[in-house]
């Protein structure tokens, strides 16, 4: 009998413990035929496994501003107007529907590429759509972000669930039956600290909430990103330079092609040509626009509190300035500069903080590991070989979420995203 008490015992705790374990997708079956991550992250999903959706012209929707920041109209330059006040863009059902948000990842504004992607995605399955800009946006930063420095997710929530409290406050005739939330990249991360924040604020009560390839430890992602621009490039020397020897290849790609079509397809069909990019242009590539991403951050930071790191704090900036010159000091600034030289000092003045591994675990998922290991409505789609993951990270993940965390083989950083399997997924996790 005591055996047999035993036995039943394990057995439930077998199938207790399974029943928890990650969803890994096989690679044999699931099909992405990208096997490298660089070129996944950069060329996506070949045009024919992606879903069909929507056109522009078949989808009602309308970009919004909304003053935020009412101070910000007299101190910013001029040459900030567009930016004075906060832009986003929704897109709304002829009936009652549940409306989604989107957070989009690092630097990126409300309709960059897979912001409208998801957006169509979502629309055409019947839900109504907010596509929002990053808190590390120079748009988001300049018009809603209270202190003009993001890099504390916790700070940088308060300002988005601001934002969509806003939203809906602007659009009152929406008739909306449930709320849910999505981010992507970095926009992920910010999405599990509003669905946190909301657990007591109680604004919206998500109904769902989807991660898609947040940064786990963030400070080991953009530390990831920001070794990639060191990347050593056959071609690159005194007399070329990265952007020259991408440019050359472009051109002749263009040249044998005939024509020059800008589409959405035009990555993933230059690398399979004959001027494809190389693992390590590749990495360069993906490296340079973050450190882009990072330049803009610290600029708009530095401006906006008049800290004088970038941009002289009295130097005379009108409608007609260049910024070239303050772009370029802003490239010397990865984004451990700007950690160590905007956000960290204002962490501390703000909030009596310590060191630089107690603002990891602050700003990072392990400050919600218990949050989100007891939400059954917060789930999390992941590649295995994304770029931004480091030792540790995919256990955590698995530890946190257990089987509320898909994991896919391939993919790359957000390359699966547009990926027909991925997508039939993203619409079964909100209809479930």
């Amino acid at each position: 009998m005591l055996r047999s008490l035993r036995f039943a015992a394990l057995f439930g705790g077998l199938i207790l413990s399974a029943s928890a374990m990650a969803v890994d997708i096989d690679a044999a079956s699931y099909g992405y035929p990208l096997t490298n991550p660089f070129e996944a992250t950069i060329a996506t999903t070949p045009p024919d496994l992606r879903p069909e959706l929507p056109l522009d012209d078949d989808i009602h929707q309308s970009d919004r501003s909304m003053t935020l920041r009412p101070e910000r109209a007299f101190s910013l330059p001029d040459n900030f107007w567009a930016v004075k006040k906060l832009t986003y863009r929704i897109a709304t059902q002829d009936k009652a529907a549940p409306l989604i948000f989107l957070i989009a990842g690092t630097g990126a504004r409300y309709d960059s590429s897979i912001n409208e992607y998801l957006k169509k995605l979502y629309y055409k399955a019947g839900y109504h759509v907010v596509q929002l800009s990053s808190p590390t946006s120079f748009d988001f930063i300049s018009a809603a972000s209270r202190f003009a420095t993001p890099g504390i997710t916790k700070e940088d929530a308060e300002d988005m669930y601001r934002v969509m409290q806003a939203v809906r406050a602007q659009n009152p005739g929406v008739p909306v039956t449930d709320y849910y939330l999505s981010g992507y990249s970095l926009g992920a991360l910010d999405a599990a600290f509003v669905a946190h924040l909301d657990e007591t604020r109680r604004s919206f009560n998500f109904k769902k909430v989807l991660l898609l390839n947040p940064p786990v430890n963030l400070y080991t992602s953009i530390t990831n990103l920001d070794k990639l621009v060191q990347t050593e490039v056959k071609g690159i020397n005194n007399t070329t330079t990265f952007y020259e020897l991408v440019l050359n290849k472009l051109t002749r790609y263009f040249q044998q092609k005939g024509y020059i079509d800008l589409n959405d397809a035009l990555l993933y069909d230059f690398q399979q040509s004959k001027q494809h990019l190389s693992n390590e242009q590749m990495a360069m590539l993906i490296g340079t626009t973050f450190r882009f991403s990072a330049a803009d951050i610290a600029f708009t930071s530095d401006l906006i509190n008049r800290r004088g790191l970038i941009t002289p704090p009295k130097y005379p900036i009108t409608e007609g300035t260049s910024l070239t010159p303050f772009l370029k000091r802003a490239l010397q600034c990865d984004f451990d500069c700007y950690i160590t030289e905007q956000v960290i000092p204002m962490w501390r003045a703000r909030t009596d903080g310590g060191s630089l591994l107690q603002l990891i675990d602050q700003v990072s998922l392990y400050a919600l590991k218990d949050y989100l290991h007891d939400s059954p409505k917060i789930a999390v789609m992941h590649n295995a070989d994304d770029v931004i993951l480091g030792p540790g990270d995919l256990g955590f993940l698995r530890k946190t979420f257990g089987d509320r965390l898909t994991l896919y083989p391939l993919g790359g950083h957000c390359g699966n995203l547009n990926y027909r399997v991925n997508s039939d997924a993203m619409l079964e996790f909100f209809r479930g």
